[in-house]
């Protein structure tokens, strides 16, 4: 039999998977390093499992203990993880800007979640960097991880990421491109690279209103850069110890809209159902890798987590409007249809006192499926060739009777200025077409095909 002991021995080991749509026009292999895949959903699986290990090789961590961490929320479903196996306590401290489902999910692993406010300095004591060191001080037994400072979230990638991607690329990865926000993920796997061909670049993506490229690119930390951004698990107003900024060689920042954007592109063009930080970092990397890849090297890009975490936030598409990161859809009317029809040909109707057959004749002979009824000046009725053929398979000779005799309501008038939302709103089983009235006065019919062709354009 081949079965794990547990959930947490199946961290690692993660896929590469090359992009194909996103990176269309650029030179070279893109490989996305698929973390979703880890059993939390997130790259740090990775790292929750090694600090809690080495803690309690070390006694910081002992039997019955808890677990207390600041988190954006992937951290913690690690540390949980590990917790249930080991019957730890969690109290995860997070800030207010992550999503409900990042907070959702914590809690139905059993762990205690505390919502802290962003708009405040990391030594503010609201923080959720200082509630969590307030309270490992005061819950006797607790053991604060740290991620950010704890050489442990470094280490496991050294052990695991970096070898992984150099295995799995036969040593022909030339580019590595991952987010940085307590630098684990990328010091720990650049390290390992790098020892293996210092020649492989290294580049960090950063978000807007965080310090990590000024500091980079000046060695200054400027408070200037600070300020309130959406993306949520990399950039910080911080300088954690895990971030080795002699491991970067470059920092690249991308905007909340981009990486929003890009993470909708992956799930729909790569089917990569992936969460917000993947977006900016292939963003980021590809923006890089327009300019600078040539035709044989190889870029692998961490995605650190999943579209789960995300669902009423990137995932939704009022959310996404409100802040300016999808465009307003805007309809075509009834108008823009009647132009863009090639002619104007004279709209086809019969006769009220017609007979069935000559309706039959003339639907096939103009080949359409719906027709208005007229008696003289006026639209009385409708026939819709699906009807009358069921009704003349049930009674042949019904061909004989008047259209008068057969018909259904007549279809509905519409105005121009419909919008085709409303349009399709409005047409179904029982109203199979619309008439719309133009400048002219002229009539028109506006059928299913009408509106299908108006919404892919």
């Amino acid at each position: 039999m081949r079965y794990f002991d547990s959930i947490i021995d199946t961290v690692g080991n993660t896929p590469l998977v090359k992009l194909n749509k996103v990176t269309q026009g650029i030179k070279g292999t893109i490989l996305a390093k698929v973390e979703y895949l880890n059993p939390g959903n997130s790259v740090k699986d990775r790292m929750a499992v090694k600090m809690v290990q080495d803690a309690e090789a070390d006694g910081r961590l002992k039997p019955g203990g808890t677990i207390i961490e600041g988190t954006s929320g992937n951290t913690g479903m690690g540390l949980a993880l590990y917790a249930i196996k080991k019957g730890y306590k969690c109290i995860f401290t997070v800030s207010d800007k992550q999503s409900k489902e990042k907070m959702d999910i914590l809690r139905a692993v059993g762990a205690e979640v505390i919502v802290c406010p962003t708009n405040v300095e990391p030594d503010d004591p609201r923080s959720y960097y200082s509630v969590a060191r307030r309270l490992n001080k005061e819950i006797p037994n607790s053991f604060y991880p740290n991620q950010y400072d704890n050489r442990s979230n470094s280490a496991a990638h050294y052990e695991s990421t970096g070898p992984e991607i150099w295995r799995d690329t036969e040593g022909r990865v030339t580019h590595y491109a991952a987010t940085v926000g307590t630098g684990g993920t990328m010091c720990g796997t650049a390290k390992y690279l790098k020892e293996q061909n210092g020649s492989i670049v290294t580049i960090g993506l950063d978000t807007y209103g965080s310090v990590f490229k000024k500091y980079k690119e000046t060695g200054i930390f400027d408070e200037n850069e600070i300020y309130p951004y959406m993306t949520e698990g990399f950039g910080e107003d911080i300088l954690p110890e895990n971030v080795d900024f002699d491991l970067i060689d470059l920092f690249i920042k991308v905007t909340d809209k981009d990486g929003a954007v890009m993470t909708r592109r992956l799930a729909r063009e790569e089917g990569l159902f992936v969460g917000w930080s993947c977006g900016s970092a292939v963003h980021g990397a590809l923006e890089y890798a327009k300019e600078h890849l040539k035709e044989e090297d190889v870029m692998v890009i961490i995605l650190p987590d999943h579209g789960t975490r995300y669902l009423a936030k990137i995932y939704n598409d009022d959310w996404m409007r409100d802040r300016g990161f999808l465009e307003r859809r805007t309809f075509a009317t009834a108008g823009d249809i009647l132009k863009h029809r090639n002619g104007s040909s004279p709209l086809v109707t019969i006769s009220a006192d017609a007979s069935v057959g000559e309706a039959v004749r003339l639907l096939a002979g103009a080949g359409i499926s719906q027709i208005p009824v007229v008696e003289g000046d006026h639209f009385v009725g409708s026939l819709v060739d699906s009807k009358v053929l069921a009704k003349l398979i049930e009674q042949p000779e019904i061909k004989d009777a008047t259209v008068r005799d057969l018909m259904d309501k007549p279809f509905r008038f519409v105005g121009l200025d419909n919008t085709l939302d409303v349009l399709s709103s409005l047409i179904d089983r029982e109203n199979r077409a619309l008439l719309v009235r133009d400048a002219a006065n002229q009539v028109h019919i506006l059928t299913q095909a009408d509106l299908l062709l108006a919404a892919s354009r």
